[in-house]
């Protein structure tokens, strides 16, 4: 039970895992986006709407799938739709300068939008009695397992039977966290985010930085949809079913305390707590509701300790949620 509750909590974190490590390449360049929840769902149903398509082109036959093709056609229709999304949050926000936090929030309300329209659409086109898409068989080969987990009892089914999504999710992690701190392009990145006008007298390309950081950061957060529809739902999507995991992953940001590395833990510790309510039994519906509250509750919690605190590497960039102008450096 202890193992299966800790492959749940794994399963559950993964998708805050991708959105917060992608939120916090964000904020290192100083935006602060609001968007990532709308993004997450975008990614998601660019993902769906790839493996539909294909799906139907080999006849809904899994015979005539080719596993490469199921996988890195929606791998691909994911990062492209939040990639999308991440262009024009950065037009708007480093172009136009627009508020950082009015454009976030309409990208997120663009995102639901956008993803409950194709959604309902293919629904529409697949003439479904349920309100819901079942692409089970693309989301079999995201599921695959290491052939020799079964063999190593509880070493296996704790650390090698996941998805590969969740492999990539940490490795992504710690890639980043690597390149922030012991890299050129992380030391321009922080510098942009911390004081771009200094940045900008060094030479470094504030708005190139900009761009890029917000894109890739989407197209991270991207894969966290992605993951949560073929792993977590096994396939079937459901408009609205993605709940608030969005803002839980900027909330895992905080908690992280702006560091991918710390965001692992981190992002398995909060699906430890979603997942709590559902082993609590005789405690009446009211009080399991209450748990579901525990990540923001920690989350505040962290955010009062560290603002005491007052270490400067525990805080947000200094230019965080800052427009740039150029002209007035």
């Amino acid at each position: 039970m202890i193992i299966q509750f800790i492959c749940r909590a794994i399963l559950l974190g993964v998708p805050l895992l991708y959105g917060s490590t992608g939120e916090i390449i964000t904020e290192k360049s100083g935006h602060l986006n609001l968007g990532i929840p709308g993004i997450m769902y975008v990614g998601a149903i660019s993902g769906v709407a790839g493996s539909f398509i294909y799906e139907n082109a080999c006849g809904n036959d899994l015979a005539n799938m080719n596993p490469v093709l199921a996988v890195i056609i929606p791998f691909l229709c994911a990062i492209a739709g939040s990639v999308i999304m991440g262009l024009i949050y950065s037009f708007l926000t480093v172009s136009l300068h627009a508020n950082q936090n009015v454009t976030g929030l309409a990208i997120t309300t663009l995102g639901i939008g956008l993803g409950n329209f194709l959604g309902a659409s293919l629904i529409n086109i697949t003439e479904s009695e349920l309100p819901s898409i079942a692409l089970t068989k693309t989301s079999s080969f995201f599921s695959t397992q290491l052939p020799f987990a079964d063999k190593l009892g509880w070493f296996g089914e704790l650390f090698l039977s996941h998805d590969f999504l969740t492999y990539l999710a940490i490795v992504i992690a710690i890639i980043v966290s690597f390149v922030l701190k012991r890299t050129r392009v992380g030391l321009n990145l922080r510098s942009v985010g911390e004081n771009p006008a200094t940045a900008d007298a060094a030479g470094i390309n504030v708005i190139r930085y900009r761009y890029v950081a917000t894109c890739v950061g989407s197209a991270i957060a991207g894969l966290g949809g992605l993951q949560y529809v073929m792993a977590y739902a096994n396939g079937v999507w459901s408009n609205n079913a993605f709940g608030d995991r969005g803002w839980m992953a900027i909330a895992l940001v905080i908690f992280a305390l702006w560091n991918p590395s710390s965001a692992i833990i981190g992002s398995f510790l909060f699906g430890a707590l979603c997942n709590a309510n559902n082993y609590i039994q005789g405690l009446g519906t009211e009080t399991q509701e209450l748990f579901k509250m525990l990540p923001y509750v920690v989350t505040i919690v962290v955010l009062i300790i560290t603002s005491m605190r007052k270490k400067r590497e525990h805080q947000p960039p200094q230019s965080l949620g800052l427009p740039y102008f150029r002209e007035e450096r």
